[in-house]
């Protein structure tokens, strides 16, 4: 079995930050099911270089963490197609998108496409501080995905998935995962000084609006900021979204659509 470590929402806007935060979720499931020294392998997509930069300072830092190593012949940790299907690491990191993609590919092949019949959903809801497990299937998901997804929780439960979360999340902090993660957020600023937009008051976002490139999200987010619209970026089965309230919801999307991030 592989666990893929990806999210149905957003780790982060920034791909490479979500990744290097997503090999920490992907570390915590494993070890709760059982796995005390789990593989990484990071899957070859845009970001994998930087994330495995990020990923062994942490290592050389005194994190704990094991690199795969490729089926292909040049070996390393970042993964190729061969090692999807073989199940190459233990962990399998990668983006939120292209992760959403390949377990449903991979858990709907027997069937043609037409619904998810292999696996145990996608997974659980990790994060840090969090204290209620949600695990996440879809409409797609047939009897077989829903029961794996629920074993699946049982064994979290049992496990103490909070209390190894806990101590991993420690021990990442001590090997230094805030420091490079904010010099990570330093690189990927442009050079011009960004302008200070407050945050509105928050309030309950149950309104929708997709269609806007996964690049421009928290711009997009500010813009509706800046006219005093509170709003939340997140990730929907589509794509990136913004979430705001029912009653802004009209407004926002005709800002944003003078503002050119949605036709």
């Amino acid at each position: 079995e592989m666990f893929v470590a990806n999210t149905t929402g957003t780790s982060s806007a920034d791909r490479i930050e979500g990744m290097i935060k997503n090999t920490i979720y992907g570390i915590i499931a494993a070890k709760t099911c059982g796995i005390a020294n789990p593989t990484v392998g990071i899957l070859n997509v845009d970001g994998a270089r930087q994330t495995e930069k990020a990923l062994k300072e942490l290592q050389e830092n005194g994190y704990d963490i094991t690199f795969a190593e490729s089926a292909r012949a040049d070996g390393g940790c970042v993964m190729r197609g061969n090692d999807v299907l073989q199940g190459t690491p233990d962990i399998m990191v990668t983006d939120s998108l292209t992760g959403n993609i390949m377990v449903k590919m991979l858990s709907s092949a027997a069937t043609g496409g037409s619904f998810e019949a292999t696996g145990y959903g996608y997974g659980p809801g990790i994060g840090e501080g969090y204290e209620q497990l949600v695990m996440i299937v879809s409409r797609a998901s047939g009897a077989p995905v829903i029961a794996g997804a629920i074993r699946y929780a049982a064994q979290l439960v049992r496990n103490k998935v909070f209390e190894v979360a806990k101590a991993e999340f420690a021990a990442a902090k001590k090997a230094g995962l805030k420091e490079i993660l904010d010099a990570r957020k330093a690189a990927a600023k442009p050079a011009a000084a960004e302008e200070d937009v407050k945050e509105p008051p928050k309030e309950i976002v149950t309104a929708q609006i997709a269609g806007i490139e996964v690049m421009d999200l928290e711009d997009a987010v500010k813009a509706l900021w800046k006219i005093n619209i509170y709003a939340e970026s997140g990730m929907g089965c589509t794509g990136p979204i913004i979430r705001v309230s029912d009653a802004n919801l009209e407004k926002a999307h005709e800002e944003l659509k003078k503002a050119g991030y949605i036709n």
